[in-house]
């Protein structure tokens, strides 16, 4: 079955002078214009396509990329908005459309806004909507406390950040758990750090307990030896210095290089932290047998 709105992989059945047709199954044959067919194709050739309407609605493919796809929440920037609707720059030839019954507040042109992008089956057209919240889905029954999760930041509010879940449900980020800046849209990796009785889901962009203090030994270490074996910093320096340069709160900087110092890594200096001489040698003999 052939998705529209989507990537699918389909077979040349027909070379033309503007292009070739494909294999549409139940929708018939379908057009990958000249531009984008690739070269030396053939009939029987596989090729992924993006398959969507042009200006015409007629069905068309393409091996062009959208920033987004059907079933994707995404942050696109309007290129012209009028009384009817808006359309957004989601990076093919045809523009997206966006309903004006499906606009929260009236869009205006070179702003950007998260929507999230549907097959209408009334107008059997690709279109957006800025009314997320319907097309969100409660939590996962196999969620998980520690689990890495995708996140697209979704708003600022006075606790934190809200942000969207592997394209599925909304997380929060609390304002203390954020070491970085952060904007509207922004794709960024997370984890999972609470999902409590409410089915509400706290978020954070670092790796919890444990597995957090391993990340952090493992960053410093390879810091360190890409500074030549010494960095002017320890267990004495700020906060924000230490934020500064892991994104790491100072306790978590102290577990670290605790860990690396039991494990006769690193010495701490009053001016910084330094290699042992046991680790330089044994990087030594590495690089000589290799």
């Amino acid at each position: 079955m052939i998705e529209v709105g989507r990537i699918n992989k389909l077979i040349v059945t027909k070379l033309v002078d503007f292009g070739v047709y494909l294999d549409g199954v139940d929708l018939g044959e379908i057009l990958l214009p000249s531009r984008y067919v690739p070269k030396n194709c053939t009939v029987g050739d596989m090729i992924d396509v993006f398959i969507y309407f042009d200006s015409e609605d007629r069905i068309i493919a393409t091996t062009e990329q959208p920033y987004a796809k059907v079933g994707d929440f995404a942050y696109l920037k309007v290129v012209s908005a009028d009384s009817i609707g808006a359309f957004l720059d989601w990076g093919l030839q045809k523009d997206l459309f966006v309903p004006f019954r499906e606009q929260r507040h009236k869009m205006v042109e070179d702003n950007s806004y998260i929507v999230y992008i549907y097959l209408d089956e009334k107008s059997n057209r690709i279109v957006a909507t800025m009314k997320t919240n319907k097309h969100l889905n409660d939590i996962p029954n196999d969620l998980k406390v520690g689990q890495d999760v995708e996140l697209l930041i979704f708003s600022k509010t006075d606790l934190g950040y809200n942000a969207i879940v592997n394209n599925s449900f909304r997380g929060l980020l609390y304002k203390s758990d954020v070491f970085q800046k952060l904007k509207k849209g922004q794709r960024i990796n997370g984890f999972i750090k609470k999902i409590r009785d409410d089915q509400k889901v706290d978020l954070s962009l670092n790796k919890l307990g444990f597995d957090k203090v391993v990340d952090l030994s493992d960053r410093i270490l390879d810091k360190i030896k890409k500074q030549g074996g010494f960095l002017p910093i320890n267990d004495k320096s700020s906060p924000k210095v230490i934020h500064k340069l892991f994104d790491e709160s100072k306790k978590t900087f102290k577990k670290a290089i605790g860990t690396l110092y039991r494990k006769k890594l690193i010495t701490i200096e009053s001016n910084g932290i330094k290699l042992t001489d046991q680790l330089n040698v044994k990087e030594t003999k590495n690089d000589n047998n290799q």
